[in-house]
Parts: structure tokens; C-alpha cells; sequence
């Protein structure tokens, strides 16, 4: 498959702190790659640094075989989105209007003939069209996060980049979401998107990125990096891998933890027959 994006030894200096370390990773071209890994592993930075958003302390990145730094702002917009964690909009822009503005790159272009259309399939993606005409300052979080999907998928680019898209999405929302990437994948698109629900990275990935202190620890196939030992070293924490219904995995962390004794009552209990005080 062709590699639209190639990572070589990246790494980001914050603060005098290295937060990512040499970091060699390629996006091929109908595949889903899913970055996971316990907080401050460096997901966000790497998807950051991989968007073009941030610049690499040292290291190479290409995207269809040139340097990133060499395409165009405009022809890179049209090339990648990006969906960030954060997406608050602070003037009270309707839902439609926000949809609308992932069509911002391809004004000029031949392709803004499809906006219409394109704003319509992104509003159904995202489930919006519901309250497409109310301000967007006046959503729920969830309905936030879905308009700031289907703004994205609105931009209708070939390389997709989404940082916890589902975080703060009910279940069916969670997956609605990486169905609709899963599709532009399957139509021959490329998608990295970064998970921390390790079931959710299980079912959709094509392979995971299991990153730990700013370093690829393990990449490939869902079945060869989710292993038991290696989550649990990785996240800190008793984590199994088994087998669930119709070929899935399933990943479960252990609740078997201390639980905190109960708080001492205020009063001795009563005795049978008197009334409590």
C-alpha cells in the first residue's frame, strides 16, 4: 500500500523536557492507525507534529513523499484534516455555519462546487442536522464534539487526523463516528486517530501504536500489540486480553483493587427496638 505519511525519527523538546524520542511511523493509504497509550505518553503531540501543527525538535516527516514543510498552507488543508481535542467555539455560530467551515479550504477551488453536498453528509455523520440551526455555544459537550466532527468531516480530505474523538461521546456516538472514518478509509483514505478506550482501538484499527514516555513501544496489528503483560506494564495496572463474541477482543482491567473502609457512623448502632438517634 502507498505511504501518504512517513515519521523518522521525531522528537519534541517542551520546556527543556523531551517528550517524544525518535519516533519512526508510516500511514498507508486505506488504513486506520490508532495511537494509544496511558496520559502523557505523547499521542497528542505526536498527531500534533504529524498535522504539521508543530514543528519536530529532530527528525523528518513527509507526506506523499515531500517534506511537509514544503506543501502549501492551502494545498496541506486540502490533503489532511485535523480534529483536536479542544474544539470550543466561542462566538454563538449555529451548528450549520460551524459545519460549513470545513469547506474554508477549497473556496476558490473546483471542489467548492460540492459544498452543499458535502456539508449535508458531514451534518448526517455526525448526527447534527437535529439542531443544525442552534447555536453552538449552547450545546451539550457531546453535541459539541459531533458538531466539531462533522466540521471535519466536512473538509472531505483524504488523510484524516483525530485526537480522542470519542471522549466525550455516548456509545453510539463513539462508534458512528469511527464508522464514518472507517469508511473513508475503506474507500481508500488513511486515518490516525488517537484512543484511549482499548476495545474501541481493538475493533476499528487496522494497527495500534502503543506509545510510553514519548516512545513507540510497540506497532502492528491489534491482536499483536494489545497483550496482557505488555498493557500492564505500560499502563501500570492488571489489564487481561481475551477473546470475545464473533472474534473480537475484548480489554479488561482489573477492579479488584482495596476498596476504602466505610466511614465510622456517628452514632453507636441502636439497640434492637429503640429508635435511632
Amino acid at each position: 500500500m502507498t505511504t501518504v505519511l512517513r515519521a523518522r525519527g521525531l522528537s519534541v523538546d517542551v520546556g527543556g523536557r523531551r517528550v517524544l524520542e525518535g519516533v519512526d511511523l508510516d500511514l498507508r493509504a486505506g488504513e486506520m492507525l490508532v495511537l494509544v497509550g496511558p496520559n502523557g505518553a505523547g499521542k497528542s503531540t505526536l498527531l500534533a507534529v504529524l498535522a504539521g501543527d508543530r514543528l519536530p525538535s529532530a527528525g523528518s516527516l513527509e507526506m506523499d513523499g515531500a517534506a511537509l514543510g514544503s506543501w502549501p498552507i492551502a494545498e496541506r488543508a486540502r490533503r489532511r484534516s485535523v480534529l483536536t481535542q479542544s474544539n470550543e467555539v466561542s462566538f454563538p455560530f449555529v451548528v450549520r455555519d460551524v459545519v460549513a467551515m470545513g469547506r474554508a479550504p477549497w473556496r476558490r477551488h473546483p471542489a467548492a462546487a460540492r459544498d452543499h453536498e458535502a456539508v449535508a453528509s458531514a451534518m448526517d455523520a455526525g448526527e447534527v442536522a437535529a439542531f443544525a440551526d442552534r447555536p453552538v455555544t449552547g450545546l451539550s459537550g457531546g453535541e459539541r464534539a459531533r458538531a466539531a466532527f462533522a466540521r471535519s468531516f466536512a473538509q472531505e480530505c483524504e488523510i484524516a487526523l483525530l485526537d480522542e474523538p470519542t471522549a466525550s461521546l455516548d456509545i453510539r456516538h463513539q462508534h458512528r463516528v469511527l464508522a464514518r472514518t472507517r469508511e473513508r478509509v475503506n474507500a481508500g483514505g488513511a486515518a490516525i486517530v488517537v484512543l484511549h478506550d482499548l476495545g474501541l482501538a481493538a475493533a476499528y484499527a487496522d494497527r495500534i501504536a502503543l506509545l510510553d514516555g514519548g516512545r513507540v513501544v510497540a506497532v502492528g496489528p491489534p491482536r499483536d500489540v494489545l497483550e496482557s503483560e505488555r498493557l500492564s506494564r505500560v499502563y501500570r495496572h492488571p489489564i487481561d486480553v481475551v477473546e470475545g463474541p464473533r472474534g473480537s477482543l475484548l480489554v479488561l482491567a482489573d477492579t479488584s483493587v482495596p476498596r476504602p473502609a466505610a466511614p465510622a457512623l456517628p452514632f453507636p448502632p441502636a439497640e434492637p427496638g429503640e429508635p435511632s438517634p
